[in-house]
Protein backbone atom coordinates (compact mmCIF):
# COMPACT_ATOMS: atom_id res chain seq x y z
CA UNK A 1 0.00 0.00 0.00
CA UNK A 2 1.42 3.37 -1.03
CA UNK A 3 1.92 5.99 1.63
CA UNK A 4 0.03 9.16 1.17
CA UNK A 5 2.00 12.40 1.10
CA UNK A 6 1.20 14.78 3.90
CA UNK A 7 -0.30 17.98 2.54
CA UNK A 8 1.24 21.21 3.81
CA UNK A 9 -1.39 23.71 4.86
CA UNK A 10 -1.19 27.48 4.53
CA UNK A 11 -0.90 27.76 8.29
CA UNK A 12 2.38 25.83 8.12
CA UNK A 13 3.78 27.51 5.02
CA UNK A 14 2.81 31.13 5.52
CA UNK A 15 5.43 33.88 5.32
CA UNK A 16 6.80 35.16 8.60
CA UNK A 17 5.39 38.62 7.87
CA UNK A 18 1.87 37.16 7.68
CA UNK A 19 2.31 35.28 10.95
CA UNK A 20 3.64 38.40 12.67
CA UNK A 21 0.81 40.61 11.38
CA UNK A 22 -1.88 38.20 12.55
CA UNK A 23 -0.13 37.68 15.90
CA UNK A 24 0.05 41.47 16.40
CA UNK A 25 -3.65 41.80 15.55
CA UNK A 26 -4.40 39.17 18.18
CA UNK A 27 -2.33 41.02 20.77
CA UNK A 28 -4.09 44.28 19.88
CA UNK A 29 -7.50 42.66 20.29
CA UNK A 30 -6.52 41.15 23.64
CA UNK A 31 -5.22 44.52 24.82
CA UNK A 32 -8.45 46.27 23.78
CA UNK A 33 -10.49 43.63 25.63
CA UNK A 34 -8.41 43.93 28.79
CA UNK A 35 -8.60 47.74 28.74
CA UNK A 36 -12.37 47.39 28.79
CA UNK A 37 -12.06 44.82 31.61
CA UNK A 38 -14.12 42.33 29.63
CA UNK A 39 -13.75 38.60 30.09
CA UNK A 40 -13.12 36.49 27.00
CA UNK A 41 -16.54 34.95 27.47
CA UNK A 42 -18.20 38.40 27.41
CA UNK A 43 -16.43 39.56 24.25
CA UNK A 44 -17.10 36.26 22.50
CA UNK A 45 -20.79 36.55 23.33
CA UNK A 46 -20.97 40.15 22.06
CA UNK A 47 -19.21 39.12 18.83
CA UNK A 48 -21.37 36.04 18.34
CA UNK A 49 -18.49 33.58 18.39
CA UNK A 50 -17.31 30.90 20.79
CA UNK A 51 -14.77 31.55 23.51
CA UNK A 52 -12.46 29.03 21.83
CA UNK A 53 -12.55 31.10 18.64
CA UNK A 54 -11.72 34.25 20.59
CA UNK A 55 -8.77 32.48 22.22
CA UNK A 56 -7.55 31.48 18.75
CA UNK A 57 -7.90 35.10 17.58
CA UNK A 58 -5.98 36.46 20.57
CA UNK A 59 -3.21 33.90 19.89
CA UNK A 60 -3.05 34.90 16.23
CA UNK A 61 -4.02 31.51 14.79
CA UNK A 62 -3.95 31.70 11.00
CA UNK A 63 -6.80 29.23 10.49
CA UNK A 64 -9.36 31.50 12.14
CA UNK A 65 -11.76 33.10 9.68
CA UNK A 66 -11.63 36.79 8.88
CA UNK A 67 -15.33 37.07 9.71
CA UNK A 68 -14.57 36.17 13.31
CA UNK A 69 -11.84 38.81 13.48
CA UNK A 70 -14.16 41.48 12.07
CA UNK A 71 -16.96 40.43 14.45
CA UNK A 72 -14.63 40.88 17.41
CA UNK A 73 -13.42 44.24 16.11
CA UNK A 74 -17.07 45.28 15.69
CA UNK A 75 -17.89 44.22 19.26
CA UNK A 76 -14.97 46.34 20.46
CA UNK A 77 -16.02 49.30 18.29
CA UNK A 78 -12.81 49.08 16.25
CA UNK A 79 -14.20 47.85 12.93
CA UNK A 80 -14.16 51.24 11.16
CA UNK A 81 -10.70 50.78 9.66
CA UNK A 82 -11.37 47.31 8.23
CA UNK A 83 -12.93 48.66 5.02
CA UNK A 84 -9.79 50.70 4.32
CA UNK A 85 -7.37 47.76 4.56
CA UNK A 86 -7.21 47.05 0.82
CA UNK A 87 -8.76 50.29 -0.38
CA UNK A 88 -7.95 51.04 -4.05
CA UNK A 89 -7.03 54.61 -3.10
CA UNK A 90 -4.28 53.33 -0.76
CA UNK A 91 -2.83 50.90 -3.34
CA UNK A 92 0.19 52.94 -4.46
CA UNK A 93 1.66 50.16 -6.59
CA UNK A 94 -1.66 49.46 -8.32
CA UNK A 95 -2.21 53.16 -9.02
CA UNK A 96 1.27 53.44 -10.52
CA UNK A 97 0.73 50.43 -12.76
CA UNK A 98 -2.66 51.74 -13.84
CA UNK A 99 -1.28 55.15 -14.78
CA UNK A 100 1.58 53.55 -16.74
CA UNK A 101 -0.92 51.66 -18.88
CA UNK A 102 -3.05 54.70 -19.70
CA UNK A 103 -2.89 55.78 -23.32
CA UNK A 104 -1.01 59.01 -23.89
CA UNK A 105 -3.61 60.38 -26.33
CA UNK A 106 -7.26 59.86 -27.11
CA UNK A 107 -8.21 58.18 -30.37
CA UNK A 108 -11.62 58.25 -32.01
CA UNK A 109 -13.53 55.00 -32.29
CA UNK A 110 -12.88 53.15 -35.53
CA UNK A 111 -16.25 51.40 -35.67
CA UNK A 112 -18.29 52.17 -38.75
CA UNK A 113 -21.65 53.77 -38.12
CA UNK A 114 -24.34 52.33 -40.38
CA UNK A 115 -27.12 54.56 -39.08
CA UNK A 116 -28.43 56.62 -42.07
Amino acid sequence: MARRKRQITYTEASPAAVEQAVAQLGVNIATARLRRRWRQRDLAEKAGITRATLVAIEHGKLGTGIGAYVAVLWALGLHGDVARIASPERDAEGLTLESARRPSRARPATDMDDDF
